[in-house]
């Protein structure tokens, strides 16, 4: 559903960025390794289906039989051209 997808955008932005403002008052030398785990705990709360990002399911269309029978030449209406 979309709340769900906003909802795993916003907590995948918010995990990254408090990650990446954390480590200036750290060492510049372990940005990667402060980065690299945020973008490893964010994966893990948003990728899986958890139940939390489905709660507004979508309702789709009833499925419909297909037409994959071939008409007739007969039913078939003849193409007009339009002029210009």
């Amino acid at each position: 559903d979309y709340k769900g997808q906003k909802l795993a955008e916003h907590i995948f932005q918010g995990i990254i960025l408090v990650s990446a403002v954390s480590i200036l008052e750290l060492w510049f030398g372990c940005t990667f390794f402060f980065v690299m785990a945020g973008f490893a705990l964010s994966c893990l709360l948003t990728l899986p289906p958890w139940p939390m990002y489905r709660r507004n399911p979508l309702k789709w269309l009833p499925v419909q039989e297909s037409g994959t029978e071939e008409k007739k030449p007969a039913d078939r209406k003849p193409k007009r051209h339009t002029k210009i």
